[in-house]
């Protein structure tokens, strides 16, 4: 009889949406990362990599994403801890993308640098705020906006930004365009969900920070890669 209140507490019930957004988060990121694996090898050579880093992006989501779901059937509480170490893993990823896709414009590893220094800084100050000290949220929601700001000025007005307008490839240069915009207005719903929190700027509104940011993971780290993807098709076909 244990066991079977047990399963019955992990199943996924009927008006459950956030269990619901964890269960189709996970399978829509597997398949999008089966999606680049296999369309890897349409792509010429030098855009392979951005293809392998788009599946592990959307594949290491996958997997946190099973266990998230799993934690929330068994606890309906936020799987704060397992999130964050997709984030740590992913958002840097997504960063190594912008330098990829505009190393053949002439990218150095200084800007890679100053775009994950952001996404650390980003990371690691949510984390303290959201778990670690959630008292002083505030105060780590400013440090973490900067960590996303050092972001979005690199790829609006930095080197990033420069070397896309200075690139020969058109595919580059539209698609570069609609990559910092997921930046920009996609990621934008993480602080959202963030001032969601117990004592912060948006802590009176009615909704629930685990069904924003799912439904934000699924969009940002798929759409993201799928306008890779666009950007190796593209190009590869430009040199056929």
């Amino acid at each position: 009889m244990e066991t079977l209140n047990i399963l019955l507490d992990g199943s996924l019930a009927a008006g459950d949406y956030i269990g619901f957004t964890f269960f189709t988060g996970y399978m829509s990121m597997l398949a999008a990362s089966i999606f680049f694996i296999v369309e890897r090898g349409t792509v010429n050579d030098k855009w392979k990599t951005s293809l392998l880093i788009s599946a592990l992006i959307t594949f290491i989501a996958a997997v946190h994403y099973f266990y998230m779901r799993g934690v929330w059937l068994e606890t309906h509480e936020s799987p704060t801890q397992f999130r964050y170490i997709d984030w740590t893993l992913t958002v840097p990823l997504m960063c190594i993308e912008y330098f990829l896709i505009l190393k053949p414009a002439g990218a150095k590893t200084g800007m890679l640098s100053r775009l994950i220094f952001g996404s650390v800084v980003m990371l690691v100050a949510g984390y303290i705020g959201e778990a670690v000290v959630p008292e002083q949220n505030v105060m780590w929601g400013i440090i973490s906006t900067l960590g996303w700001a050092v972001i979005i000025y690199e790829i609006y007005a930095g080197e990033a930004s420069k070397l896309a307008a200075a690139s020969d490839n058109e595919h580059v240069k539209s698609g570069y365009k609609v990559m910092r915009w997921f930046t920009l207005v996609g990621w934008a719903i993480y602080p959202i969900g963030y001032m969601m929190l117990p004592g912060n700027l948006l802590s009176g509104m009615a909704g629930n920070i685990d069904l924003a940011y799912n439904i934000a993971d699924a969009i940002n780290k798929i759409g993201f890669g799928l306008v890779v993807y666009s950007i190796a098709k593209g190009a590869s076909a430009a040199k056929a």
